[in-house]
């Protein structure tokens, strides 16, 4: 069942994230603040948690943040400049083959809207939508096998964009929300890379920007320091042993989401996550 106020053709998710949580929200949102004033979200990624509250809820300011420059530079370019975006990925789908892609993800240089398409363009035709990055910072992911996938899509852009025109959109490390949210009419949402609950799901590089065990204690800390704030402060993660100690001082909920990313189709499916709140 999908929550409240949801509609077709509102604003949702563009990009295909791993990690991302359109899928989750029927679940989350008994669990949103009733009332907030101002909306933190410090790990972007596809969005779609602060689609949800746009569609649903009164007009509040938010300020949408990630350490992924690339990403910040495309939702920057889909609230200024949409239109111009839409004809570079047009271009994009009519020249789009496995050669094209390859070559497309090549590049290096371009203007801020030219990224923009490019990451799109990548995202809507790479193997499972995956974003990843080596260790240069280079997205190196392999074409998917589509037979005619959509790269441009004019009303879901426009509507994106009217949804982020009163959004701050920056490139921030997580940790540069202490300097903002400070009192109970704030909201965050952190959504950080999961802990990985074996050694061959350690799937937490999306970016150059790896994130470790002492970056998920120092996300607690965080966590904390806004709850003493009186911030009211939610947070998804692994469900495993490592990430209950660390929140248990906490309310704790379980939430049951679907593995789409593994080699193995086998271990596809349903899996136990939590969400954690710190009202």
């Amino acid at each position: 069942m999908l929550p409240p106020h949801f509609q077709p053709n509102s604003p949702r998710p563009f990009l295909k994230w791993a990690g991302g949580k359109k899928q989750l929200i029927a679940q989350y949102f008994p669990y949103f603040p009733q009332k907030f004033e101002t909306y933190y979200e410090p790990f972007l990624g596809g969005g779609a948690v602060f689609f949800y509250l746009f569609r649903s809820r009164s007009i509040f300011q938010a300020v949408l943040t990630d350490i992924n420059s690339e990403l910040i530079n495309t939702y920057c370019c889909i609230r200024d400049n949409v239109e111009q975006l839409i004809l570079l990925l047009k271009e994009h789908q009519a020249r789009h083959n496995k050669d094209y892609y390859y070559e497309v993800r090549s590049w290096n240089e371009g203007t801020p809207l030219q990224k923009a398409a490019r990451l799109i363009y990548l995202n809507k035709t790479c193997f499972n939508g995956l974003y990843r990055e080596n260790s240069q910072g280079k997205f190196n992911v392999p074409v998917g096998k589509y037979k005619n996938p959509q790269i441009c899509h004019p009303d879901l852009l426009h509507s994106v964009s009217a949804a982020l025109q009163l959004a701050r959109i920056e490139v921030k490390p997580f940790d540069a929300v202490l300097d903002y949210a400070k009192s109970p009419q704030d909201f965050v949402y952190f959504d950080p890379p999961y802990y990985p609950l074996s050694s061959t799901s350690n799937f937490t590089a999306y970016s150059r920007y790896s994130f470790n065990e002492a970056d998920q204690i120092r996300l607690r800390d965080i966590f904390a320091k806004l709850a003493e704030r009186g911030v009211r402060v939610m947070l998804s993660n692994s469900d495993c042993p490592f990430i209950r100690a660390l929140y248990s001082e906490f309310k704790i909920h379980e939430i049951l989401a679907t593995r789409a990313i593994n080699s193995d189709a086998n271990k596809r499916g349903k899996i136990s996550e939590l969400l954690v709140t710190s009202y």
